[in-house]
């Protein structure tokens, strides 16, 4: 640390060397050094940074992990809507750092901007767990609650973003550079840190945690609510110890005057009796002062080198919506433990925190020592090309699913699937209008293999079944949706034979879900657990879908009028919908499994290599990026450039949310018009890394810190003229 001050001029400063007698100035105090860890040169304030990273992040990711369910099925919105307003929120979530930038550099500084945000933080989690107990109010109310929540803790997170990661980077001496470079890391580790554990926790608090008779979503918001106070708390009891740098002016505002003017007046000096200029913010050096045209120069050139970087991070922010929507496709039991598909997420920030040492302690010190210079727009480009195989393995999974499942229906077609809880063989033919659409041969307790595919004249229609039962024939009459899935039971008693046609509804929510059908002539009370009864009645009745806990079902106790008996349901996996078909055998009644819905059986654990080469590629270009506009930036900027960083990921999810709405695309084909949209932009930055300059060190310090050098520069000139006289 430098014990002169900066307001001392340079007479005072080389007054011990000059033949005149100096005015007598009392000594001003020397200052205190900040303190370190553990005899290290990191600061002792980091950790209380660190540690309120932590709980902001789990508070922010925590939120965020259930928030597209908590649209779909808490909300009831459309999944279009849930996905675009998911989007449109992680957007808004990074445009606010230009407004937190803005009041941290020209008006509070970045530790008042920290707290207040912080407030208005935590009142947006407020109302959203108030939005999430069903007992207030109407679905209009909570829809109102949740938007005015999320636009708070949107503005809450967005405004602290730049304001954290820079205040953090103060809290360093230049001498100490390597220590910040390596603070940059833990940072970044302590986000995933927070982002590993939330994204855990919460999808079971709500799921596991049963409240108002549902899941519990105001429980998994409330929790990441409560872990936004401790942050807050947490980053206030290090205030004393902070180095706290005053705000510089509406920097922000400056830089667009200025920039303005260079235009403005270039275009008014188009003469050619007027020399031209070496650089065109040079046409600002009439009104602005040569040090912030230097800064605005140095500015400008890192955001041009910005302009390719949204594409970046379209691909990375699809993990919390096209990937969960394709884990929700996959099976997600895998033997030991039943994996949520909204807890896939947990594979980014559990590999973050295993790839930044391997990166930082094993990968780039090969590299380095194998004499290639790995620079950080080497870095970013080869993140980019790992978000692109990403990709492209996605695209694979998603192909591989789409083989594993009936192709989708188009207008005026349904999927039916038959079966027979007869004592004998039934042939069913499906007619239309004299026309044959389905004809197959049924064995007594059997279903068909697979949902057959019926073509309708029009979108509702009443469609005619012929079945022919041991030596009589009856027709009978099915009205059927297009684009719906349904099940035909047949039954017979040896005189006479019957059906019913189910619409399968699907699995509207993330839990286990079954319905029961009751053939027989009595009806059925179904214990699932101890406050779920299920009452079905007689002769074809239909249950209602309710959600159960996952697990093994081998004893269900069932009462009649007339006797107790137990059903074995076997195993119900999570996020299924099944419906049972209780009938009468030999050896007593007896539940027949048919699935609600065809999915895929494609195991979840296949998204394991497609998270892997995202998220290397995340730490390569994100850490890496991270650090870089911090050493780019110049001193009275540097909130204004992260926050220019922040805001390359709002504008990559308003591009999801372009491709998402107008491309119209198959989902495996989006992902592959991702990768290589990606690809091409890859190139392009690499074009526009090879003539990017570095800055110097000195290019970024303030003019106070470049005078504070000069001044010790002609001390030590001055010292040893003094040792030779």
């Amino acid at each position: 640390m430098n014990s002169f001050q900066k307001k001392e001029s340079k007479r005072t400063l080389f007054s011990p060397v000059s033949f005149e007698e100096a005015p007598s100035r009392p000594p001003s105090p020397p200052k205190k050094p900040p303190r370190k860890i553990c005899g290290t040169n990191y600061p002792l304030s980091i950790a209380f940074i660190v540690v309120n990273e932590f709980c902001e992040r789990f508070s922010y990711y925590g939120m965020k992990a259930v928030l597209t369910l908590y649209f779909l099925y808490y909300l009831h919105w459309h999944e279009d809507t849930a996905t675009s307003v998911y989007h449109a929120f992680s957007s808004l979530c990074y445009f606010t750092p230009l407004l937190g930038a803005a009041i941290a550099d020209s008006w509070l500084g970045k530790f008042k901007t920290i707290v207040y945000l912080s407030l208005v933080y935590v009142l947006g989690h407020v109302i959203k767990s108030l939005g999430a107990i069903p007992m207030l109010g109407e679905q209009s109310l909570h829809r109102v609650l949740a938007v005015i929540g999320l636009s708070l803790i949107a503005l809450g997170t967005g405004g602290i973003k730049p304001c954290v990661a820079a205040f953090g980077g103060d809290q360093f001496e230049e001498k100490h550079a390597n220590e910040r470079t390596r603070y940059f890391s833990v940072f970044y580790l302590s986000i995933n840190a927070g982002s590993l554990i939330s994204t855990f926790v919460t999808p079971m608090l709500r799921g596991d945690v049963q409240c108002f008779g549902d899941d519990c979503y105001a429980l998994a918001f409330g929790i990441p609510g409560l872990l936004m106070v401790i942050a807050l708390v947490v980053f206030i009891m290090g205030s004393k110890m902070y180095i706290k740098p005053p705000p510089k002016g509406n920097i922000l505002a400056q830089v667009i005057k200025c920039v303005w003017f260079a235009i403005s007046n270039r275009f008014k000096s188009r003469s050619r009796a007027i020399p031209r200029r070496q650089h065109w913010l040079d046409w600002a050096a009439e009104k602005y002062p040569k040090q912030l045209i230097m800064d605005v120069k140095a500015l400008t050139r890192v955001l041009f080198l910005y302009i390719p970087l949204p594409m970046f991070w379209a691909l990375l922010d699809q993990q919390g919506s096209r990937w969960t929507l394709q884990a929700t496709k996959m099976d997600g039991n895998l033997g030991f433990f039943v994996l949520q598909p909204d807890q896939m997420q947990v594979l980014n920030p559990l590999l973050v925190l295993v790839f930044i040492p391997v990166f930082d302690f094993g990968i780039y010190r090969l590299v380095s020592k194998c004499g290639i210079h790995f620079s950080s727009i080497r870095k970013m480009v080869v993140g980019m090309l790992l978000a692109c195989l990403a990709f492209a393995v996605a695209a694979v999974i998603e192909i591989k699913i789409y083989e594993m499942v009936p192709s989708q229906m188009g207008p005026q077609e349904v999927f039916l699937q038959v079966l027979n809880v007869a004592d004998n063989e039934v042939k069913v033919t499906g007619l239309a209008a004299n026309k044959s659409l389905l004809e197959k041969s049924i064995k007594p307790f059997q279903k068909t293999p697979h949902h057959f595919k019926l073509q309708l004249n029009a979108k509702k229609q009443d469609l005619h079944f012929l079945l022919e039962y041991q030596n009589f024939s009856v027709y009978t009459e099915h009205f059927l949706e297009e684009k719906n899935w349904y099940s035909l039971i047949l039954h017979g008693n040896g005189e006479n034979v019957s059906s019913v046609m189910v619409k399968n509804v699907g699995n509207k929510t993330t839990a286990t879900t079954v319905r029961f059908v009751n053939t027989l002539q009595t009806d059925i009370n179904i214990s699932l657990g101890k406050d779920t009864i299920i009452s079905v009645g007689e002769a074809f009745g239909v249950s209602p879908s309710r959600a159960v806990e996952r697990g093994e079902y081998p004893t269900v106790y069932c009462r009649t009028k007339d006797e107790d008996f137990y059903l074995n349901l076997g195993r119900l996996d999570f996020g299924e919908a099944y419906l049972f078909v209780i009938t009468n055998t030999r050896q007593g009644p007896q539940a027949w499994e048919m699935e609600d819905m065809t999915t895929s059986k494609m195991s979840i654990a296949w998204q394991l290599p497609q998270y892997a080469l995202v998220t290397a590629g995340e730490v390569m270009f994100s850490v890496t990026g991270l650090e870089f506009s911090y050493s780019q930036a110049p001193s009275s900027m540097k909130s204004v450039l992260q926050a220019a960083w922040l805001l390359t990921v709002a504008v990559g999810n308003v591009i999801v949310l372009t491709v998402a709405q107008f491309s119209g695309l198959a989902q495996w084909a989006e992902f592959i018009l991702f990768s290589c949209l990606l690809l091409v932009v890859c190139l392009l930055f690499s074009i526009m890394g090879y003539y990017y300059v570095p800055a110097n060190p000195e290019e970024t310090q303030g003019p106070e810190n470049k005078q504070l050098s000069h001044i010790q520069g002609n001390m030590i000139n001055l010292k040893t003229k003094k040792t030779k006289l």
